[in-house]
């Protein structure tokens, strides 16, 4: 990272600031002005201190295999145009003898490394192959996401908006780890426009030959990454489109069959089709599953052994799902709350562990004041608090299962942070309206 492309930051910032700012216009709703203008400025003011972290402090895969081999794909690309097929041809085809680092030998067989390389690639042609300026262009591809995400639940909760911002736009983790060249920036994006392009086709009926586009373009990106995001994440949606219409039912009766109903029928067909894709989603299937985390942990020990980095959960997972549900809570926890302060022994995991903490501490605020009962109603009755809660629940208990490194829990962990985190506003709006009832109530029978 050098001092030219210091000096193309700001121009860069610039062009993308009036870039942003021609889409600003769109919006009437002094808000959504407000937060969009504020959530430009964190993701593009991140970015420095990324890649600072990344090209001084912890060079990982950011740099070493996406940057340097996206960049080197680039250069063989102005040498010789021939090249371009590189990019359009799967990584397991790449001719490995024209790697820039040996080392990264072997790591384009996986697609999903290879995505991001092409992305570099691409992106390279704009930013001259500069490593800051490519981050800029990840960051606030990442925040495109995060923005419909954002839009998507403040449409129908305008009221928590600053509630929906810290969850979205200012969660520490969640947008340090979606600011650069790494899977999780292209995730991120992704959740964010799938989300909100089937909110714009099965809810507002909307821009429906748009929305399927950028349905099946993030689909695809997200299938290809992290598959896992997906299987997990799109079942819950569904489930809330099913219930969001069943709110529309006036029948308490109807409501009381058909909710349950939906909801069995969604996990069932939902099982069907993935005992069908057992073949395409190869360990991510359910028979493999298990097997899976089980691997994952004993390649986890193997690095501890080695004098990795790792921690323990005090007890041994024997691969079983029996084992799994026994230790669901332990592994969700892990993935909430920890690093606790004690075990952050890096200034890396730092960071996670103050967020870890404050997660916490606001999950039991939240159960204390709103009261069991409300937080089983809320997560009963209401569509958007179900959906959330139980994709953050499903995505945190494979996350922990299969994460037994700090610096990979932090960044693994952020796509389910923010519904989490909603599920819990949510919990704490249902408290707070129904305190207000009751006062009002009280105050009718007084008069």
């Amino acid at each position: 990272m050098g001092i030219f492309e210091l000096l193309l930051f700001p121009l860069y910032a610039a062009v993308f600031y009036f870039i942003f700012k021609a889409f600003r216009k769109n919006y009437t709703d002094p808000v959504l002005k407000f937060y969009h203008a504020q959530g430009f400025w964190i993701k593009t003011l991140v970015v420095l201190v990324f890649a600072v972290f990344n090209w001084s402090i912890s060079r990982g895969d950011s740099f070493v295999l996406y940057q340097v081999e996206g960049k080197n794909i680039y250069d063989l690309i102005l040498k010789d145009f021939s090249n371009i097929k590189w990019i359009l041809m799967k990584g397991e085809d790449f001719d490995e003898s024209l790697l820039r680092d040996p080392w990264n030998k072997g790591y384009f067989r996986a697609e999903s490394n290879f995505m991001v390389v092409r992305f570099v690639t691409v992106i390279s042609f704009l930013t001259l192959g500069k490593y800051l300026l490519t981050n800029l262009i990840f960051s606030l591809l990442a925040f495109t996401g995060a923005w419909k995400l954002f839009l998507f639940f403040y449409e129908q909760y305008p009221h928590l908006h600053r509630k929906f911002a810290i969850a979205i736009l200012y969660l520490p983790t969640f947008v340090f780890w979606s600011s650069g060249i790494l899977k999780d920036s292209i995730c991120i994006a992704a959740i964010g426009w799938i989300t909100y392009s089937l909110y714009q086709i099965f809810i507002r009926k909307k821009y429906f030959i748009k929305s399927t586009v950028f349905l099946i373009f993030f689909g695809y990106l997200l299938w290809v990454i992290k598959p896992y995001i997906i299987i997990s994440y799109v079942p819950f949606f569904i489930l809330f489109l099913l219930l969001k219409n069943v709110n529309l039912v006036n029948s308490k009766a109807v409501k009381i069959i058909l909710a349950p109903a939906l909801i069995i029928g969604c996990v069932f067909a939902f099982s069907i089709v993935m005992s069908q894709l057992k073949d395409e989603l190869g360990h991510y299937a359910v028979e493999g599953l298990t097997k899976n985390i089980k691997t994952q942990n004993s390649a986890y020990e193997d690095q501890a052994a080695k004098g990795g980095a790792m921690f323990s959960y005090g007890t041994e997972f024997d691969g079983s799902v029996t084992g799994l549900i026994k230790m669901a809570p332990v592994f969700i926890g892990t993935t909430f709350f920890r690093p606790f302060l004690w075990e952050s022994k890096k200034l890396t995991t730092l960071l996670s562990s103050l967020e870890g903490l404050a997660v916490m501490i606001f999950t039991i605020m939240v159960v204390f004041k709103a009261g069991v009962k409300t937080v089983f109603q809320t997560l009963t009755k209401n569509s958007l608090a179900i959906y959330c809660f139980l994709f953050a629940l499903i995505f945190a208990l494979f996350v922990g299962a299969t994460t037994l490194n700090f610096g990979t829990l932090c960044r693994y962990k952020i796509p389910c942070m923010p519904f989490y985190l909603i599920a819990l506003f949510l919990i704490q709006d249902t408290a707070k309206q129904k305190k207000e009832n009751l006062l009002k109530n009280k105050q009718v029978v007084t008069v």
